[in-house]
């Protein structure tokens, strides 16, 4: 299998936001959607940690250290940006004023089930921090992540078996491997990543894949 990395899965996810969208961008991997808006196209991006209007990251060495983002990372402001405090933030992600999030994931199951917060029920974290509002609040859900963890085993499965953020909620799997929508009746492929071929795609799959 030939998988993506990480600068080319979020440029693909970047190329399926509208023009003009409001996005909230999770932890860890979907951070880096936000430095590939394509030419000619405004999406604002929303931080759960109080910011409207997120930029691409800053050059190296030329960042300001009070300017961080949900995961820490060093951001830049576009035209325009706001900072406001949680409750604001919050009720922008329950109210539905924020069109897209893109989340990371430990597993998606083929119903729209995402499990993303904890990977069993000995070792919770503190908290599952924003994630639950975003995906009751906001109407269409990307989940960006690797096809498979470290050991090989699927993130993708027909149920799955870690602590649930959601149910039935999530709209389209970006992987490094595929690009996968969530329907009735199952996952069904939209396209594979370059060099790779479906039946690979389905061994390394814990659920059916649709054609």
């Amino acid at each position: 299998m030939t998988p993506l990395s990480n600068a080319d899965l979020a440029a693909r996810v970047a190329r399926d936001i509208p023009d003009g969208s409001y996005v909230n961008l999770g932890i860890g991997m979907p951070t880096h959607v936000s430095g590939h808006v394509p030419d000619g196209r405004e999406v604002i991006y929303h931080s759960e940690n109080g910011i409207i209007g997120v930029g691409p990251p800053p050059p190296e060495g030329r960042h300001d250290p009070e300017m961080i983002d949900a995961s820490k990372r060093f951001i830049t402001t576009a035209p325009g940006a706001a900072f406001f405090d949680h409750p604001d933030s919050f009720a922008m992600m329950r109210g539905g004023h924020i069109d897209i999030a893109v989340l990371g994931a430990y597993q998606v199951a083929e119903n729209g089930d995402l499990a993303n917060w904890a990977t069993d029920d000995e070792s919770f974290p503190p908290a599952v921090g924003g994630a639950m509002d975003l995906v009751v609040g906001v109407p269409t859900i990307y989940v960006m992540m690797r096809h498979v963890n470290r050991d090989g085993s699927p993130k993708i499965l027909e149920r799955c078996t870690y602590p649930l953020t959601g149910l039935g909620v999530v709209n389209r799997v970006y992987t490094d491997l595929a690009v996968l929508d969530v329907t009735a009746d199952g996952f069904r492929l939209v396209e594979l990543a370059p060099g790779n071929d479906l039946a690979a795609v389905q061994a390394a799959t814990g659920a059916r894949i649709l054609t």
